[in-house]
């Protein structure tokens, strides 16, 4: 045993109470089988199980399993790819990520840009159209000109006179020396609809009888009105549509010579051998005023979407730009012999074709001719100079077409910049050339061919036919300036 010596005082003392207390207890707790004291500590309460329902589904042992299996199979393989995935690739596929994102955004916002840009264009073509300053260079891209058709029927055996075509360039109406106007449809080539100007024209009081002769025809730009000179003092109105007479205009004191509609308009100007020209309101069918200055009989006259005219005076050598509003006029004289035909290009340039064989390219800031080229037809047997006969334009571009009778019909390149003209092509058409008109994207060029000059019958070409030409112009491809 230990020596009491080693413990502390009282450490015997405290354990004999522990010993004695220890006893105690288990006395406590002995009782005999079978009965229960009241003191007795009672068990402790069994938990209560949760009923189980009869149609509960029991996973078997092998669901047990493979649930187990699989459960540890997808965990193995979350940590093997968690485990496989270094931290570079980490941020290698967070960056494809980013990067397909950008891309994503920018193709969005390309596309948002590509269709504003196209909108603005679009925006600023018709602006630009509107205002007469749209330019596009198309002479250039020529690829090949090619007679694609000619246009003959009986009621115009005689020469062909005057041409116009519909603003969609669908329908072309045609003049000859003759009573009839005839309608054209430009895909199938048949003719569509006539007029007989004949039973409404009506002749002065001086007993002469003549021949019916349409000499100009024009068309308002929404198909409602068509106007035609038929070789007389008056003015006749139809309807493009239906082939209807309308309304006779009179006024003029000698034979009308050219017509013209303004642009998006129904006011009609004419022009006559009376050295005037006339302003006329389709709207109210009535004349409106008239406008005086040029010396001699006015031989053509052309008009754009502006309040403006452009007349050419024929044996006077002038050219006349009259601002109706304004009241005003600008005359301008270059060529040596009368000027038989003029076309406005835009509202700052235009040409013009005389009887001296000369084309003539015009600023309307000056007085003189930007640039002439003489004898562009060539001359005749007899040494003097082919006239030009017809001119046509594709309005605010750079293509030109001129007409005489030396069996050719040139295209040109109008470059008011480089002050000159360029003959780009040449067709071979024989006869006089008494009209010309493109279409408007110039892919189409209509002639009107006879064997007599429209005004007279000074030449005969005898074989020559009295038909249209369609040339069909390929072009490689069309820019805007």
């Amino acid at each position: 045993m230990s020596s009491s010596f080693f413990l502390k005082p009282g450490a015997a003392k405290q354990a004999n109470k522990k010993r004695k207390n220890i006893a105690a207890k288990a006395k406590k707790g002995v009782t005999k089988p079978g009965k229960r004291t009241q003191n007795a500590a009672a068990p402790p309460p069994k938990k209560q199980r949760r009923a189980k329902v009869d149609d509960e589904e029991i996973a078997s042992d092998d669901d047990e399993y493979g649930s187990e299996v699989d459960g540890d199979a997808l965990t193995f393989s979350a940590d093997e790819a968690e485990e496989a995935e270094t931290p570079q690739d980490k941020r290698l596929r967070l960056a494809k990520q980013y990067l397909s994102e950008i891309e994503r955004q920018e193709a969005e916002r390309a596309e948002d840009r590509e269709l504003s840009k196209s909108i603005e264009q679009r925006l600023q073509t018709e602006y630009l159209d509107s205002v007469g300053r749209l330019r596009r260079n198309i002479a250039g891209n020529i690829k090949s000109c090619i007679i694609e058709s000619n246009l003959k029927h009986k009621l115009h055996h005689t020469p062909l006179c005057a041409l116009a075509l519909s603003a969609d360039g669908k329908y072309l109406y045609a003049g000859a020396k003759s009573q009839y106007v005839l309608r054209w449809c430009t895909e199938s080539g048949k003719v569509l609809g006539k007029c007989d100007v004949l039973p409404h024209r009506e002749e002065p009081e001086t007993g002469k009888k003549r021949r019916s002769h349409v000499i100009a025809i024009c068309l308002s730009s929404d198909m409602k009105f068509m106007a035609i000179a038929e070789g007389g003092l008056h003015i006749q109105i139809w309807c493009p549509q239906t082939m209807k007479h309308v309304k006779t205009f009179k006024g003029h004191r000698d034979n009308v010579s050219a017509l013209v509609f303004r642009k998006g308009t129904h006011e009609l100007y004419s022009a006559a051998k009376d050295r005037s020209v006339k302003i006329w309101s389709l709207d109210e069918l009535a004349y409106v005023e008239s406008l005086f200055g040029h010396q001699t009989a006015v031989t053509s006259i052309d008009a754009l979407s502006r309040e403006r005219a452009i007349t050419a005076g024929g044996s006077d050598c002038s050219l006349r730009i009259w601002k109706i509003t304004e009241e005003s006029q600008l005359i301008y004289n270059g060529h040596k012999d009368g000027i038989e035909c003029v076309k406005l290009i835009n509202d700052e340039h235009f040409v013009s074709g005389g009887v001296d064989g000369a084309i003539s390219l015009w600023s309307a800031l000056k007085k003189k001719p930007i640039c002439t080229t003489q004898l562009a037809h060539g001359k005749g047997d007899n040494a003097v100079a082919n006239w030009i006969t017809a001119i046509a334009v594709v309005v605010n571009t750079d293509l030109i077409a001129t007409g005489s009778c030396d069996g050719c019909v040139r295209l040109w390149q109008a470059n008011p910049n480089a002050r000159k003209l360029q003959q780009m092509n040449s067709i071979s058409i024989g006869g006089f050339i008494n009209g010309l008109t493109f279409n408007a994207d110039g892919t189409k060029l209509y002639v009107a061919v006879g064997q007599e000059h429209r005004l007279g019958r000074w030449w005969r070409h005898k074989d020559a036919r009295n038909n249209i030409v369609v040339v069909d112009i390929k072009l490689q491809s069309t820019t805007s300036k």
